[in-house]
């Protein structure tokens, strides 16, 4: 199992939000201020936003970030798995190599139930819910 959270995964969580806040096209560089990153690194994050279809960039002087849909319908999983890559890779969670019924590791079941649940809400939770509930230190609109 593969369920890597970094900080690119939180960055476009709050990116999202913060397009939906202004409600209109962002430039780059006012968009991360806004959401405490650099002009530099923001563009890696939103690269596969972009590519969903989530987010729409239009390149030149007066160009920006648009949000294209509505946040009840994206969930933390599917940022997660945008940034990250897919979370079920069916590999053990101790030493890296494929974990199946032939091979389980001691933990394999317990780690298959906790997995499931976490993915399950992970999946339940949209970004409209976190935006009921912004993260710390977020400013709200």
């Amino acid at each position: 199992m593969k369920l890597d959270v970094t900080r690119r995964s939180d960055l476009a969580v709050r990116t999202l939000l913060a397009l939906d806040g202004v409600g209109d096209r962002v430039k780059g560089s006012d968009l991360a201020e806004l959401v405490s990153s650099t002009p530099g690194f923001l563009p890696q994050v939103l690269a596969p936003l972009v590519q969903r279809r989530w987010v729409r960039s239009d390149p030149g002087p007066t160009g920006g970030y648009v949000l294209l849909v509505d946040l009840g319908s994206i969930s933390v999983l599917d940022v997660i798995e945008a940034i990250e890559g897919p979370t079920d890779l069916e590999m053990c969670v101790l030493d890296g190599r494929l974990c199946d019924d032939l091979g389980r590791c001691a933990i394999h079941d317990a780690w298959s139930r906790a997995r499931e649940t976490l993915v399950e809400e992970l999946g339940a939770t949209s970004l409209e819910q976190i935006r009921e509930h912004p993260p710390r230190g977020f400013p709200s609109w």
